[in-house]
């Protein structure tokens, strides 16, 4: 009995079908050895790679899923975030000033534009760092901006006083 190689539109649809050989090799190249995409169908959901499996991955590989402790800093940040609109808009109703000329040009657009627009702005920035999570600046950049917005928030709580 012999083996051959056929082309087919079902081989080339899943790079997983396997097509053994009679030496026992694989005719077909295994998906493992290139390494996970930074974007893949696995990324937004249901994704399969929850962390590293060689220590050559350690620093700089993607995964498909994300850990507790990245989906709770960027939930964190989000939320603080979204306090600090908050806060801002009624620190300006009470008479206050925007010393940021980013937020204030996004204040010119409106209360619900200025949440909106700074919202997306900061969930774009966050959907970065938690896609580079394996990489050490966005890991970095991700703690920063959650101690970063929880002291912003902390300060305009002090403000209240």
């Amino acid at each position: 009995m012999e083996f051959q190689l056929m082309e087919t539109p079902e081989a080339h649809a899943s790079s997983e079908v396997q097509v053994p050989t009679r030496d026992g090799t694989r005719a077909i190249k295994d998906r493992r050895r290139r390494p996970t995409p930074r974007f893949s169908r696995f990324s937004f959901y249901g994704g399969r790679r929850r962390s590293i499996r060689r220590a050559s991955e350690k620093e700089g590989a993607y995964v498909d899923r994300y850990g507790f402790w990245s989906v709770f800093a960027v939930c964190w940040v989000a939320l603080m975030n979204l306090g600090d609109s908050v806060f801002t808009l009624i620190h300006l109703q009470s008479g206050g000033v925007e010393v940021n000329p980013v937020a204030d040009k996004l204040l010119q657009t409106g209360q619900t534009g200025f949440v909106l627009f700074k919202s997306v702005l900061v969930a774009v920035a966050l959907l970065v760092l938690v896609l580079h999570k394996n990489f050490r600046m966005a890991r970095f950049g991700l703690w920063v901006a959650a101690v970063a917005y929880t002291a912003l928030n902390v300060y305009h709580l002090s403000l209240f006083q």
